[in-house]
């Protein structure tokens, strides 16, 4: 019902009855039954020329952002009790780097290669790595210490490629650090 009122069509409509008000102040249109008859037809021929809604499929990027936050902070307590605790502290410091690059979301939407590459680290690559570790029955990862290591592996490359996007995405700031070094380096 809310999105009706702030619809094109609705508001196409609204003005078409209030052309249809004004010829009934106007004169132009005789008894007041007639006025809520035209009124009537007048609303309904402009909400059915009134243009269609435009379709948006784009997600807006804060609320994908605090969707995928969500999902970190839910990954980070899950692997908690259940993965090695080498490996925990793994997992945890990638969702922080990662929750950190998410943190402004329209900033990161600036650039839609680096956001493509951070969410698909974020919804892709560490969740299906803890997922795969832990969809193994216990007693068998206890007992395979390949398993964990291969988890130590996987965990490590994912770090290495959240510091480079860190790098990426922080790289306009890092200049600028440097840029105030060499002015304030400078003799007077």
């Amino acid at each position: 019902m809310r999105r009706w009122f702030g619809s094109t069509k609705n508001i196409f409509g609204c003005v078409g009855a209030l052309v249809g008000l004004l010829l009934y102040v106007a004169g132009v249109i005789g008894p007041l039954w007639l006025m809520f008859v035209v009124l009537a037809v007048l609303y309904t021929a402009g909400a059915l020329l009134g243009p269609p809604e435009k379709v948006r499929l784009v997600v807006d990027p804060s609320v994908e952002a605090a969707e995928v936050r969500s999902s970190l902070d839910t990954l980070v307590q899950t692997a908690s009790g259940r993965l090695p605790e080498s490996t925990v502290d793994a997992v945890r410091r990638v969702a922080e780097m990662l929750s950190d690059l998410l943190s402004d979301p329209r900033r990161l939407a600036a650039n839609p290669e680096l956001q493509h590459r951070v969410l698909l680290l974020a919804r892709t690559d560490l969740p299906l790595s803890v997922q795969t570790y832990l969809n193994l029955p216990r007693w068998f990862a206890a007992h395979r210490a390949e398993a964990g290591q291969e988890l130590a592996t996987q965990l490590g490359l994912i770090e290495r490629r959240t510091h480079q996007l860190a790098e990426e995405y922080y790289a306009a700031e890092v200049n600028r650090q440097k840029d105030q070094t060499r002015y304030l380096g400078e003799e007077p």
